[in-house]
């Protein structure tokens, strides 16, 4: 079944990539931090990027 269209938006955005290099560029930019500890803190807490922030401020 084909993707829902009328669900723009959202939860992809909430996700960090670090298979998309222009995704771990822009994470690395939102988060002011380093690719390592861009990974180091996914590979903690999942690829929500609310507990990454979490992670990350602590």
């Amino acid at each position: 079944m084909a993707d829902d269209k009328t669900q723009l938006g959202g939860q992809d955005r909430q996700r960090i990539s670090l298979s998309e290099e222009y995704e771990v560029r822009d994470w690395m930019e939102s988060f002011g931090v380093s690719k390592e500890k861009l990974v180091e803190a996914v590979n903690a807490v999942g690829d929500r990027a609310d507990d990454v922030r979490e992670y990350l401020n602590r």
